[in-house]
């Protein structure tokens, strides 16, 4: 196993071993890059990444409802950047520690509701870990600190005590 440190800079991604070189560079492109247009094309950038169905918390999920998520992503957030924290990398398996860095530029949709284009600075801080098949992601479990970012985007409070 192979451990990056937590001080690589925003926008560098460290090669992994020989079998993943580059998967989270491809990886933080893919949801960082505008995508397609065409779903077509937009659906042949996830398959060369991502099985199909690619299980996700526990869930299998459509590569298509993917790219929706992906879109959902991009018609929020707009200037996506990462900033690695860590990385580690095992036989079939890649654990990838990061902030996702952006604007909250459009509608966000949260377990809470759509919150509406706030045009403040977004950091959420994300643990992926991801499983291996054949080079391609199989399977995700994703953990992101979505409390933190919707408070900074001024949409969570705390409630009065009752009584």
């Amino acid at each position: 196993m192979s451990s990056t440190p937590a001080t690589t800079p925003r926008g560098a991604v460290p090669p992994g071993p020989p079998e993943q070189p580059d998967l989270v560079a491809r990886l933080m492109g893919l949801w960082s890059t505008p995508l397609p247009d065409d779903d077509a094309e937009a659906l042949a950038a996830f398959a060369e990444i991502y099985t199909d169905p690619v299980e996700v918390n526990g869930t299998a999920m459509a590569l298509v409802d993917l790219l929706a998520r992906g879109r959902a992503v991009q018609r929020a957030y707009g200037g996506i950047g990462h900033r690695l924290i860590d990385r580690v990398d095992a036989p079939g398996r890649l654990v990838v520690a990061f902030h996702l860095l952006a604007t909250h530029t459009g509608p966000l949709e949260t377990p809470l509701g759509t919150v509406a284009a706030t045009g403040r600075p977004v950091d959420v801080r994300v643990v992926d870990v991801l499983t291996l098949t054949d080079g391609r992601v199989s399977a995700i479990t994703m953990v992101a600190d979505e409390l933190t970012a919707l408070h900074r985007l001024g949409v969570l409070a705390l409630a009065e005590p009752a009584g």
